[in-house]
């Protein structure tokens, strides 16, 4: 494995995941691009509320069948979630007066045909039903995902928007722990140092979003400024080369073919451990 990609579970999962929220009509040709520039990983959800995970598979199509890259379904690591009802809008993939469990089939169903591949490498809890602890519905969900998953159709399992103390119950509790957490990241929290304390402590993976738009202050940081200057990088490649020094898989959501390139090259250089502890600190509290 090269420093890009690491090996969980016999899968091959890229260091860095291109996200694909918000991006609308836009979505395919963003994909598209992402793939063409050199990223491996995509994330979706399949929640039309924010995401436009047909428009993914498009995207997913023309990479593979077209001319501008070389690249394979294996070599491919595609992220997808399922949304419980209160985060969807009207255009929900599944029935919503049917149980649970049949709203994770269904809507994993739905991912499969948009996406038109028929096994997903990430299947992911888009966040729990409730703020604290985990309800009877989180667990009827999970239930079904672990059964995706021992059907051979999901490789991984992940969950999203947890708390550290939903992802404690979920770990004591699951049949198949989760491989991924994903959370909004946020340098004020030391860059959510506990969840990640825990995840490194479990052998779960931690993926981070959010990591340039939710830290305008850490972003802001002379600090920062100082050491990007001393690489000669931007602002956004140090952000993202020091979620990689701390063991992080970073998302970048940028619709910029300019950033997409330069944010691949965060491969190109390192951090000195002194910066890396510098960052981690900037802001928090």
């Amino acid at each position: 494995m090269s420093e890009q990609t690491i090996s969980i579970a016999g899968v091959r999962v890229p260091r860095f995941l291109y996200g694909t929220a918000w991006k609308e009509d836009a979505t395919a040709r963003l994909t598209e691009l992402a793939l063409t520039h050199g990223f491996r990983g995509i994330d979706t959800a399949n929640q039309r509320r924010h995401y436009h995970e047909a428009g993914v598979g498009q995207g997913i199509a023309a990479a593979l069948t077209g001319g501008g890259v070389s690249v394979t379904r294996d070599e491919l690591f595609v992220q997808t979630k399922f949304t419980f009802q209160p985060g969807q809008d009207h255009r929900l993939p599944y029935d919503p007066a049917a149980p649970i469990a049949k709203q994770v089939e269904q809507s994993f169903a739905s991912s499969l045909e948009h996406l038109g591949i028929d096994v997903i490498d990430s299947y992911v809890l888009h966040g729990p039903s409730v703020r604290r602890g985990l309800s009877p519905d989180d667990w009827e969900a999970w239930r079904a995902m672990e059964a995706i998953h021992s059907s051979g159709r999901a490789r991984l399992l992940g969950v999203s928007n947890v708390t550290l103390e939903q992802l404690k119950l979920l770990c004591h509790d699951a049949r198949v722990r989760p491989s991924f957490v994903q959370n909004r990241c946020f340098a004020i929290v030391g860059w959510d140092r506990e969840v990640r304390a825990f995840c490194a402590d479990q052998g779960i993976t931690y993926q981070g979003f959010s990591l340039l738009t939710a830290n305008p202050e850490a972003l802001a940081h002379p600090h920062l400024a100082r050491i990007a200057q001393r690489h000669g990088r931007t602002l956004m490649q140090i952000i993202f080369r020091f979620a990689l020094d701390i063991g992080m898989i970073p998302l970048t959501g940028t619709t910029s073919a300019e950033h997409i390139r330069s944010d691949l090259e965060v491969f190109d250089f390192q951090l000195e451990a002194g910066e890396v502890e510098q960052i981690e600190g900037l802001v928090a509290r």
